[in-house]
């Protein structure tokens, strides 16, 4: 198993993350532990060492369950990971709750890495309001070793990692983002990758195979590959692009069954580089994935917008939308104040007229409000977890 160092720890490069564990019937609440608990044993067995959860991963069985099954090794042999939900904010979030519950949850009394969830445009004022006191309160606790390591995970924009790290930077270590070679570009990526690596945050990867798209390219994509290299296959080459980023210190996967775990883990045994080629090609196939609106985020549209849109935002919010509609774009979107949604474009096509890619924008603008009405709030997403999460727990 490949590795590396992280503050003088020797991390597995691939985690296993617990996020889309096995589940009995299709009910995403319920896990199948029998499964869960071979996959633990041939990751364990096989160099993997660092298991991420959350608190409402599978409506908040994933940290019970990998505790569980985690427990039956010695502490010292596994680093576990967590999260506070700060994004799902309310009076029965108290962190200090949550926080002795993840604890009596996944069996431990101390957790070796611990994050913020998901601090995207709208929950970080949450996480920097002093009547929640979140930060300080998960500072205090890593003081006290009930935390070794503290840092956050974000779906948010290079913006909102900017304001975040300008509140609290100096007391985060580390940063998971969505990464891979789609959004490298799709969800500007790279500029987040380039910034954590300046401010001296070590990167952890989420979505390393695009929830499995990169895993199922079609056939035409997978042949241009396989002329390069006959027997790696597509998620290989998912991780091959992220292995060669030196600041990623840990390649999180969601892996579902033992054949996704046993292709991952034999993926992770040696080092094959891409060459400038292969990196080149592989970014090709995520521009003929993306079915994009051809905006460059030159800003001239924004600089006599009467509404002060920001429009390249929106449009790379709407190709990543016209690609695969998601939790991430919807959140980011509420986040947004009614008068800077794309529905109050007022079709006066002053950024038509300048636009050097000559995008309508106007009628782009129309197409998104459209869209956007079609997505489930992210209110109703919450409702709807929690609804099945309690059904779940007055059967058992």
């Amino acid at each position: 198993m490949l590795t590396n160092d992280f503050k003088g720890i020797n991390l597995s490069r691939l985690g296993f993350g617990t996020m889309r564990l096995p589940v009995v019937n299709g009910n995403a609440y319920d896990i199948d532990e029998k499964q869960a608990d071979e996959m633990v044993r041939y990751a364990i067995s096989h160099g993997i060492n660092y298991f991420d959860t959350a608190y409402p991963y599978h409506g908040g069985m994933s940290e019970k369950v990998i505790g569980k099954l985690l427990s039956s090794y010695p502490r010292d042999s596994y680093y576990l990971a967590t999260k506070y939900p700060g994004h799902q904010i309310s009076k029965s979030y108290n962190p200090a709750v949550i926080f002795e519950e993840q604890l009596k949850k996944c069996c431990v009394e101390y957790f070796d890495f611990y994050l913020l969830h998901n601090v995207y445009e709208n929950s970080i004022q949450i996480y920097k309001d002093k009547q929640w006191g979140i930060v300080d309160y998960f500072i205090e606790q890593k003081r006290q070793g009930r935390i070794k390591h503290l840092g956050f995970s974000s779906h948010g924009g290079l913006k909102n990692l900017q304001e975040f790290l300008d509140f609290c930077g100096d007391k985060m270590e580390f940063c998971q983002i969505q990464l891979n070679y789609l959004d490298w570009t799709l969800q500007g990526a790279a500029e987040k990758y380039k910034f954590l690596t300046e401010k001296g945050i070590g990167i952890w990867v989420m979505e390393p195979v695009r929830g499995g798209r990169l895993a199922n390219l079609p056939e035409e994509e997978n042949a241009r590959l396989r002329s390069m290299r006959p027997d790696e296959k597509s998620a290989a080459w998912a991780f091959r692009f992220l292995l060669g980023l030196p600041n990623v210190k840990m390649i999180l996967s969601g892996m579902s069954d033992m054949a996704q775990m046993v292709e991952n883990v034999e993926t992770f045994q040696e080092e094959k580089p891409l060459t400038d080629t292969e990196r080149a090609v592989l970014l090709e196939i995520a521009e003929s994935m993306k079915n994009s609106i051809p905006c460059t985020a030159c800003r001239y549209c924004c600089d006599g917008c009467p509404q002060k849109l920001d429009i390249p935002m929106l449009i790379s919010a709407y190709n990543e939308i016209r690609f695969s509609p998601s939790i991430n774009v919807t959140m980011r979107l509420e986040a947004l104040a009614g008068d800077k949604k794309p529905s109050a474009c007022i079709n006066c096509k002053k950024c038509t007229k300048i636009c050097p890619q000559n995008i309508d924008i106007p009628e782009v603008m129309k197409s998104m409000a459209e869209e956007i009405k079609k997505l489930p709030s992210w209110a109703e997403i919450c409702r709807q977890r929690d609804e099945a999460a309690k059904k779940l727990k007055e059967q058992q």
